[in-house]
């Protein structure tokens, strides 16, 4: 538990999924291609962002503490992503699809989850705009950081994907200062919808 809770709170030095950087237009977005990779994922439908993701990052918890048919601890990665799909209006629930990256050592044959409603996601190679910012992630800002995203793109022709999209994070939140968190937005691939 201390190990996993040290790996929580120091996020450096934790396993990521590995991605190609492709050529931006812009100075204040990235153009990332991630590998096929395998995910532990748990969706969580409601009306709030953050308590979605609270509730989501709870359950892939105690997956990592060991509730797996395995019984064994996984090891705690970074980025923690949340794939957000807006519901049709305004008073519509949103679907959130909260993540943790299986470990390397892990990503060919994953613990399979014992709670029902956590599952092993298998994503396939994929292109992504990318927007960092620091400070504490919220809904608020995660929007507001979209919108710039959104805004650099048109400027730039770039085509993208509106929805669904990313909000990820980086640190725990026990890390105060020198925080990373970042909006990711799909790359409109040719003749796809």
């Amino acid at each position: 538990m201390l190990k996993t809770l040290g790996q929580v709170i120091f996020s450096t030095g934790l396993d990521s999924p590995k991605f190609t950087p492709q050529e931006s237009k812009g100075q204040d977005y990235e153009v990332r291609t991630y590998q096929q990779t395998n995910w532990v994922s748990t969706t969580v439908t409601g009306m709030e962002q953050d308590s979605a993701l609270s509730t989501g990052f709870k359950r892939l918890f105690k997956y990592i503490q060991g509730n797996n048919e395995k019984k064994v601890k996984v090891e705690m990665t970074a980025p923690v992503t949340c794939l957000i799909a807006p519901g049709e209006g305004p008073a519509c629930e949103s679907s959130f699809t909260v993540s943790f990256y299986v470990p390397e050592k892990d990503q060919a044959d994953p613990p399979k989850p014992s709670a029902p409603e956590v599952f092993i996601e298998e994503r396939k190679e994929f292109t992504v705009f990318v927007r960092t910012f620091g400070g504490f992630a919220n809904t608020q800002n995660t929007l507001e950081e979209l919108l710039k995203l959104t805004e650099s793109l048109k400027r730039d022709g770039m085509a993208f994907k509106e929805s669904p999209y990313y909000r990820v994070g980086y640190d725990s939140p026990f890390k105060l200062v020198n925080r990373r968190n970042e909006v990711w937005l799909f790359k409109q691939e040719d003749g796809k919808q």
